[in-house]
């Protein structure tokens, strides 16, 4: 293990590329710099071209720079888990699907507002990665819409989103035929979701793929704007459709057939959420459906 003040000094130096500006910047002489940095090069060998100006690091520099900030990182890190008691201060992570976060990361800077010395972390994807990020302890929540049976992960009920018709505005859908004059908006999981809600509106129908296909976006917050123009549908999850910024150029296409998925929050099962995780999964819930 090496001593954390002549990695503070190499890192410096690092960023700096001068003995002078780092010893200033650190408080210390100039020969105490170097000093350190001789230190870290007994036992890794060479870490700068000192010719070089500014100051090049070798490949074992580099390595070892890398080595720094993930120390830095890992210190910010427990700093921030010692500090649960204060619910206060802090990072707060969640990452989820895209629709359902659309919905709740306003939220959390509305509760980062509330208490700034808090700090969220959030990141849209899809559930495989919200599972693996959150078994690696990279983030400490997630949100699936499929329950894992993973035993090292617990899973409980957070919410409940249907799935929706979006047509454009003044549009209407009765039968198959209007689909097909309209024209489908893909996306990532329309394939699936399309396919999921109707086959139940529309028994029997020749499927989704049939359909003349008007667009593909891959970003959940784009997916309706060519329905807004009136160049085709989409199926989504209904807080993607809350959240978009022009409501009254998109309609629901609704009937008495309705599919509810359920959304799980997720987290380690090893160890119980820290105090700010849970405060935050309090106002999110109280807020969810009343803003």
């Amino acid at each position: 293990m090496f001593n954390p003040q002549w990695l503070t000094s190499f890192a410096t130096l690092a960023e700096i590329g001068s003995f002078t500006d780092s010893a200033e910047r650190l408080g210390i002489t100039q020969a105490a710099v170097s000093q350190h940095i001789r230190h870290l090069e007994l036992q890794l060998g060479p870490l700068l071209l000192r010719s070089k100006r500014p100051l090049e690091l070798t490949p074992a520099g580099r390595a070892l720079l890398d080595y720094c900030q993930q120390v830095d990182r890992a210190q910010r890190h427990l700093a921030l888990r010692l500090s649960d008691d204060d619910v206060t201060c802090g990072e707060v992570s969640l990452i989820s699907p895209g629709s359902i976060g659309l919905r709740l990361y306003p939220l959390l800077l509305a509760l980062q507002k509330q208490y700034p010395d808090l700090s969220v972390r959030h990141r849209f994807a899809p559930d495989s990665e919200v599972m693996d990020a959150v078994l690696h302890n990279r983030y400490e929540m997630g949100l699936v819409t499929q329950k894992p049976d993973d035993k090292r992960l617990v899973a409980e009920k957070f919410a409940e989103e249907p799935l929706e018709l979006v047509i454009p505005a003044g549009a209407s859908v009765h039968r198959w035929e209007d689909l097909e004059a309209l024209g489908y908006i893909d996306h990532p999981d329309g394939q699936a979701m399309a396919t999921r809600l109707l086959s139940r509106r529309f028994p029997g129908n020749p499927g989704v793929r049939n359909l003349p296909q008007r667009g593909f976006s891959n970003q959940i917050g784009l997916i309706l704007e060519p329905v807004a123009r009136g160049l085709g549908f989409a199926v989504l999850p209904r807080f993607a459709r809350l959240a978009f910024a022009r409501p009254a150029e998109i309609a629901v296409a609704t009937d008495n057939v309705e599919l509810v998925d359920t959304i799980w929050l997720i987290h380690r099962a090893e160890w119980p959420l820290s105090a700010r995780a849970q405060q935050a999964l309090r106002w999110l819930k109280n807020s969810m459906y009343n803003s």
